[in-house]
């Protein structure tokens, strides 16, 4: 059976995207259970809003894209946020908060550097 590939699935910022949300459920997975439903649900609702802002914004209009693309960077500096709450917290170490740091300043260059170029 032939594979079935959407045109977002090939965006870059969108494959990074999805090894984001890879490695915030593995960093959460350490959380105390009694942030389940509290740090850790919002972590890792905020990093699958990235992906799915810029799967659903991709195809339309190039102002209706940007606007996804800005949600999806209002997510990103949700993330910020709850990795910083993390290591507030002691979940998780100032490694793992650096690492994920790092990942959402290139997702955010990214996801800059197609809004710009939307504009065009």
């Amino acid at each position: 059976m032939k594979e079935v590939i959407f045109n977002f699935e090939k965006l870059k910022v969108y494959q990074k995207s999805l090894d984001f949300i890879d490695f915030v459920y593995n960093t959460t997975k350490i959380f105390p259970k009694d942030e389940r439903y509290g740090l850790t649900s919002q972590y890792r609702r905020a990093a699958i809003s990235i992906a799915l802002n810029i799967s659903e914004g991709h195809g339309d209009t190039n102002p209706q894209f940007n606007r996804y693309l800005s949600i999806a960077w209002d997510s990103i500096k949700e993330c910020v946020t709850c990795s910083t709450i993390a290591k507030r917290r002691n979940f998780i170490s100032e490694e793992t908060n650096i690492e994920t740091r790092t990942k959402l300043e290139e997702l955010a260059k990214m996801i800059s550097g197609l809004k710009r170029r939307l504009k065009k």
